[in-house]
């Protein structure tokens, strides 16, 4: 049975639990910030100083990390030492060591990649207990061919959690503006669904609602929608070593870069089926487009990539109409185009624009761990785990380069920084997320695990943890809000799919308006300087970063036996890459 997006999400039962915690573990600071905030100002008036004060939403957009497995035992958050926490899965049986597994602490940046296929995300989450994380991914890793000892370490690490001893720019920023701590993926499973939904609010549903011929395969490996899986998009660029030999099929849905486009959406003339009457309605409307940009590593022209370019992120690439209109693609550019636009002061006078990095990163950074597989193995920057890809602290120096390159520029007075992560890497996380809607598959649509969302801009709300509930689809909800646009879901060809189609309309899911502090806004209380959000460059460029939780005057939390279990490594004595 399907559920309207257009009622409030049916969380799960222990909804309420997640609420009495949350709001038991705000700091006095925050609730008396929220509290006045609350009492003196007005929504309508705070959209309009919103809209006023912010012209430029930045969206660095990460790899496969939870919230716990980033901000477990972040102060004042829903942490590992809640009482949700204790009554979901913070004890994990290891059937291979036939021990008890709780979070443990980890400092080493460089680690395996578990399993976040949809179907073994959906067994680790065990009904909403959250309880099978360690015994699900010992299973999936014997069954790819590791040996006992390598799948346990691969199974216990989904466990593991850091703080900002080990990933300090993260917690900085969190601790100087403002963290979520109840945004969840938009949908169980790898990257690409992910990817789409920071740019779509779903990943295909209105595509499957009026063709049911497309529907995914149930054993989530094959073409269809909605996606859920990481197939490549149908169209080029492609790097050389990421080639698949079946693509995803185009897909055919609005877009934020539609609702953007405004009267220039006239020119989009090529493969326009699914959205033409979309476009025509956006067209008509009069609106002159708002500039936005996709900046993603690896990325040279539209046939053209370099090794480390990742084509499932590329969101933009799956969409025909995107892909094969150059009045939408001209905004597609290499990562490196962002830094000198925002050096140069030439960005446009407002836009949108997402960044993103890759598995090969071209800032020349090298993990500090000197063993040379390591240094081979791990030198991407965009965070994603496992070898081949990303070590963190490459990938929060790959954070801070684009925020301090904003916070330099001339734009911070005017912008808004997102940052989050796509999916949760199949790494633990306590909250059960809210399920709503079937896909093909007979599981939920949406949505999938808690991630990790960070919102940085002068009239953010400084220090404070925000406990409004979201998912991915709160990327563009919040892009439609600060540039007045119509929802998604409002428009002509997702109006008739729904309830299947974009979550933008859904009052369920935040648009990130709790992160503003509303006398920043309104001009009553002084932004936040750039300073703040500046990690100087002989920083971000040394590793391990110079910067520890004494440095920044942050105490996690404490944890009982918040220690690795004996015989646990990071990275599994074969260093093949987890199949996902």
């Amino acid at each position: 049975m399907k559920h309207s997006r257009r009622a409030p999400l049916a969380f799960p039962a222990v909804a309420a639990v997640v609420l009495t915690c949350a709001v038991a573990g705000l700091t006095l600071a925050a609730r008396s910030e929220h509290a006045s905030a609350v009492a003196t100002t007005s929504k309508p008036t705070m959209l309009l100083d919103l809209r006023k004060r912010v012209r430029y939403v930045f969206v660095i957009y990460q790899e496969n990390h939870s919230f716990d497995n980033y901000f477990g035992t972040y102060p004042g958050a829903e942490n590992l030492s809640t009482a949700l926490a204790k009554a979901h899965g913070r004890r994990q049986y290891d059937p291979i060591g036939k021990r008890w597994i709780a979070p443990f602490r980890i400092a080493d940046p460089d680690i395996a990649g578990p399993s976040q296929a949809r179907a073994v995300v959906y067994r680790k989450f065990d009904h909403g207990k959250m309880d099978d994380f360690v015994a699900e991914q010992e299973r999936v890793s014997l069954a790819k061919g590791y040996d006992a000892a390598d799948a346990q370490r691969i199974g216990e690490l989904t466990m593991a959690h850091y703080d900002c001893d080990t990933i300090p720019y993260l917690w900085k920023y969190a601790h100087a503006f403002a963290l979520f701590d109840h945004i969840f993926q938009g949908m169980t499973g790898p990257s690409t669904p992910g990817n789409i939904e920071a740019i779509a609010g779903q990943a295909g549903q209105t595509q499957w609602a009026r063709n049911p011929g497309q529907a995914a395969a149930a054993n989530d490996k094959g073409r269809g929608v909605p996606i859920v899986n990481d197939l490549n998009p149908a169209y080029p660029p492609y790097a050389a070593d990421d080639r698949d030999a079946v693509n995803q099929i185009p897909q055919r849905y609005a877009t934020i870069m539609l609702d953007l486009g405004g009267s220039a959406d006239r020119l989009a003339r090529s493969d326009t089926d699914g959205v033409r009457r979309d476009l025509q309605a956006v067209a008509a409307s009069g609106r002159k487009a708002i500039p936005w940009g996709w900046y993603q590593e690896g990325y040279v022209s539209p046939t053209s990539a370099r090794e480390g370019f990742e084509a499932h992120h590329d969101a933009p690439q799956y969409f025909a109409y995107l892909r094969n209109n150059p009045v939408f693609w001209k905004n597609v550019h290499p990562v490196q185009a962002m830094l000198g636009a925002l050096a140069k002061g030439r960005l446009p006078d407002r836009g949108v624009f997402y960044i993103k990095g890759g598995s090969r990163n071209e800032f020349g950074w090298k993990p500090a761990n000197r063993n040379p597989k390591v240094q081979a193995a791990y030198r991407g920057d965009d965070d994603h785990p496992g070898a081949g890809d990303s070590d963190h602290q490459v990938g929060e120096a790959f954070v801070a380069t684009f925020v301090n390159a904003i916070a330099h520029s001339r734009y911070w007075k005017d912008s808004a920084i997102v940052i989050t992560w796509d999916d949760a890497g199949g790494f633990y996380d306590h909250v059960p997320p809210p399920h709503f809607e079937r896909c093909a598959d007979g599981k939920p649509c949406g949505d999938g695990q808690r991630l990790p969302f960070i919102l940085i801009s002068p009239y953010a709300r400084s220090g404070a943890v925000v406990h409004d509930r979201g998912d991915t689809a709160s990327i563009v909800k919040f892009v439609e809000t600060v540039f007045h646009l119509p929802a998604m879901a409002e428009l002509p060809d997702e109006r008739g799919s729904m309830p299947e189609g974009p979550r933008d309309a859904n009052p369920a899911i935040t648009n990130l308006l709790g992160a503003f502090d509303p006398q920043r806004l309104s001009g009553a209380l002084a932004p936040i300087p750039a300073i703040a959000a500046e990690i100087p460059g002989a920083v971000v460029n040394a590793f391990p970063p110079k910067m520890s939780c004494a440095s920044l005057g942050i105490v996690p939390v404490t944890l009982a036996h918040d220690r690795s279990p004996s015989g646990f490594a990071p990275r599994p004595l074969d260093p093949r890459r987890t199949i996902h």
